[in-house]
């Protein structure tokens, strides 16, 4: 009788215990987010030191989160920009459906 007492409660102490464990350990942050995290401390502090409040801070803060996070274009590789200059061009003729298949396909086929 008490074996089947006992064996619950040692069991649901157990079970107790490791979600504490697991709420208790923190996680590191991704490269990403740590990046993210430095932008926003950034970005406060200037709101900070110019004194903005309310409708400016959030304005302020949206211009300046997006400034930073701004990445410049990656290389395209010559396949690869030969693909935009060719869906600008179909673009700009307002092409589409078949026609802007074959015009692409002929784009795409010139060597340049």
């Amino acid at each position: 009788m008490r074996l089947i007492t006992a064996l619950p409660l040692l069991v649901g102490f157990i079970l107790s215990t490791n979600l504490m464990a697991a709420e208790n350990t923190a996680k590191t942050p991704s490269p990403a987010q740590a990046a993210q995290q430095k932008r926003m401390t950034d970005c406060n502090k200037q709101a900070s030191s110019q004194s903005l409040k309310g409708a400016d801070r959030s304005t302020f803060m949206s211009a300046c989160l997006k400034a930073e996070s701004h990445q410049p274009e990656k290389n395209l590789t010559p396949q690869q920009q030969k693909m935009k200059n060719c869906n600008a061009d179909a673009a700009k003729q307002s092409l589409k459906g078949d026609e802007r298949k074959t015009f692409m396909s002929h784009c795409l086929k010139k060597t340049s």
